[in-house]
């Protein structure tokens, strides 16, 4: 099977909500395969081939001039995050990663790691790496910084605000013309070296000997801001920013702070793979390798998502940085881009039905359809289903009604 159709069935497999891969495969380019042939083609894939497949894919795509909410002051606004996702409790699973350990005992999954470098904006991943050896979230982290594009403003949270992260941080962005704006962690005890007219001052992080952090081997000077956040009604904290930009005429501190306020974006990027896309944090493969390629699938996925999301935004000037952040009415945009995209391929899987061909698999819509044609009289929650996929409509929405009947334990009577 050529790559060029294990690729998008893979992608188009992650994004639904039932179905198996032999399924989504005829589907799709109409070519029958068992259950078991796709498990052992998959096995067979080597990693290489999906993290090469991410650094040829993930682009930057923010102009701009079409583009202004990503930017700000010519810079490129680069978020990085990471999350988890959580893995089928499978022995090949359990055997290569330790549930963890809470208070109130093991997990009731494992999980495997993964750090994203996204646009932000657009919610475009730029990069991306999976923790396929049990990797930290750190340690991907640092790994993605080698492909921090130029002229960037990378923007990290407290994770990354330590004297060890802005080290490699600071020696990554030098190599291309970028910057960083970190939130500080509090254990860290700068010096002071200058008071600034803005408020802000340079500060000297202590860079201390790896095996020996008695001894200090250099000072890295960065520009320390410090504010503080509350809302109404509530008690105001401070916030500790460290950033390279160090003129305060160029980069003035409270700008900086309205700008840190956009890293809450790869948050919602992740929310967005999570529960609009994908609609569950938990794989569906059952090996730790072919986890690490659902979630590069995933994020192609997106990727692919931003650029019909991309092709069709024309938002105005923001104006100064106070007007940064756009209108929360286009956010919904990706959302809509999730599903305009689902119903578009579950309409293409109905014409692909409509077929006369003989069929390797059954898919569950045909099940369904099958079942909208018995006879009439007092629907049952089965026939519901069926009549709802026969009507297009989405049938996740029904299957959550359902398991929340069966939960509440109310009888079908009560939905007449």
């Amino acid at each position: 099977m050529p790559l060029t159709q294990v690729l998008p069935t893979l992608t188009f497999h992650v994004m639904q909500d039932a179905g198996t891969l032999a399924e989504h495969l005829f589907q799709l380019f109409r070519t029958p395969l068992t259950d078991s042939s796709w498990s052992d083609r998959r096995l067979r894939l080597p990693w290489e081939i999906f993290a090469e497949l991410m650094r040829r894919a993930l682009r930057p795509r923010a102009t701009p001039r079409q583009h202004r909410e990503a930017f700000w002051r010519g810079w490129r606004l680069v978020g990085l995050d990471g999350t988890q996702f959580s893995l089928i409790n499978t022995p090949q699973i359990t055997a290569t990663f330790e549930k963890a350990r809470t208070r109130r005992g093991r997990a009731a999954f494992a999980k495997i790691t993964s750090a994203v470098l996204l646009e932000i904006g657009l919610h475009n991943p730029l990069a991306a790496a999976v923790g396929r050896k049990g990797e930290s979230e750190w340690a991907l982290a640092q790994r993605l910084l080698a492909q921090l594009p130029k002229q960037a403003l990378l923007l990290g949270d407290r994770l990354y605000g330590v004297v060890a992260f802005a080290v490699v941080a600071h020696a990554a962005c030098r190599r291309v013309g970028s910057q960083f704006l970190l939130r500080a962690s509090r254990s860290v005890k700068p010096r002071v070296i200058k008071r600034l007219s803005d408020g802000s001052r340079l500060v000297g992080l202590p860079v201390r000997a790896p095996r020996n952090p008695k001894r200090i081997v250099e000072w890295l000077e960065v520009r320390e801001i410090r504010v503080r956040v509350g809302r109404n009604g509530q008690r105001a904290h401070e916030v500790r920013l460290w950033t390279t930009l160090l003129d305060p005429r160029t980069a003035p501190a409270l700008d900086l702070a309205r700008v840190y306020a956009s890293r809450w974006e790869p948050e919602l990027y992740v929310r967005e793979i999570k529960r609009q896309l994908r609609r569950t944090a938990l794989l569906q493969s059952h090996t730790v390798e072919t986890g690490a390629q659902e979630i590069a699938a995933i994020v192609l996925g997106q990727r692919r998502h931003c650029q019909r999301t991309g092709a069709r935004r024309d938002r105005p000037d923001p104006g100064p940085a106070s007007q940064l952040w756009p209108d929360p009415q286009h956010r919904p945009r990706h959302v809509a881009v999730f599903r305009a995209l689902r119903r578009r391929f579950h309409r293409s899987a109905e014409d692909s039905r409509d077929s006369p061909r003989a069929r390797a698999h059954a898919s569950q819509p045909d099940r369904a359809s099958a079942g909208a044609q018995l006879p009439a009289g007092r629907p049952s929650a089965r026939h519901r289903v069926a009549a709802a996929a026969a009507a297009r409509i989405d049938r996740s929405t029904v299957a959550v009604s359902n398991r929340m009947t069966r939960r509440r334990r109310i009888s079908e009577r009560h939905w007449d």
